[in-house]
């Protein structure tokens, strides 16, 4: 089998590393840490130490995290330390998992012996407990809107910015134009016949009175001068 280069061994001892965190914190392990020994011991290249509050725990502690290599494509851990549940390791290969009851844990402080270079660890797994009260809350909203809750009120800036589109819109404008176009013509047509017939009426009959009144001085004029001049003088 060809030897795996640098960078594929370190990115199989992460993947390994993720797997095992899982496994862990699936089932609510303790103060958690990670130590790089690859400057202590060619036997493997991390050391994992974690705390379990009973033997019921770290049984169940190390029987995920085999589950979770397995899943991740390793090959099966061996386990040791399962009769009486203080202490049980998880030998996966390039990394060893210490799963300890709290008392065994301050008495040994493996800590001390593989703690010179610790792993920090960047990020954490959510448990499955706030995953499905996260779920359930998104689903009882859900419901909840389903059921009746009332829409989100329209904003007024949204209603007017639509009205104001509605009424910029060419479309919306012209059957507008078009009455207002309808009626103007009407009305004026309607109004100015008659204010001119009014005015006229009004008008017309002075000014015939005043012509025919000017006609007849006139013509009265005309004809005295006529007579004083065709009158013999004395």
């Amino acid at each position: 089998m060809k030897p795996l280069s640098e960078t594929a061994a370190k990115k199989q001892v992460s993947q390994l590393q993720a797997a095992i965190i899982d496994g862990l914190e699936d089932i609510k392990a303790q103060n958690i840490q990670v130590f790089d020994t690859t400057e202590l011991t060619p036997l493997f290249e991390r050391v994992i130490i974690a705390s379990g509050s009973s033997s019921r725990q770290t049984k169940a502690l190390a029987a995920s995290v085999r589950d979770k290599v397995r899943e991740a494509g390793f090959n099966k851990p061996s386990i040791g330390g399962e009769d009486n549940g203080e202490w049980v390791t998880v030998d996966c290969g390039a990394i060893v998992a210490h799963i300890m009851q709290p008392a065994i844990r301050d008495y040994y402080r493996l800590e001390e012996i593989w703690g010179d270079k610790p792993v920090k660890l960047t990020a954490k797994k959510i448990s499955k407990a706030a995953t499905k009260a996260a779920a359930k809350t998104a689903a009882d909203n859900a419901q909840t809107t389903d059921e009746g809750a009332a829409p989100a009120p329209v904003k007024t800036s949204a209603r007017k910015a639509s009205s104001r589109k509605a009424a910029a819109s060419p479309d919306a404008a012209t059957p507008v134009r078009k009455a207002v176009a309808k009626k103007a013509p009407a009305k004026a047509a309607t109004k100015t016949p008659a204010k001119a017939t009014t005015k006229a009426a009004a008008k017309t009959p002075a000014k015939s009175a005043v012509k025919k009144a000017a006609t007849k001085a006139a013509t009265k004029s005309a004809a005295k001068t006529a007579a004083a001049k065709t009158q013999p003088t004395a």
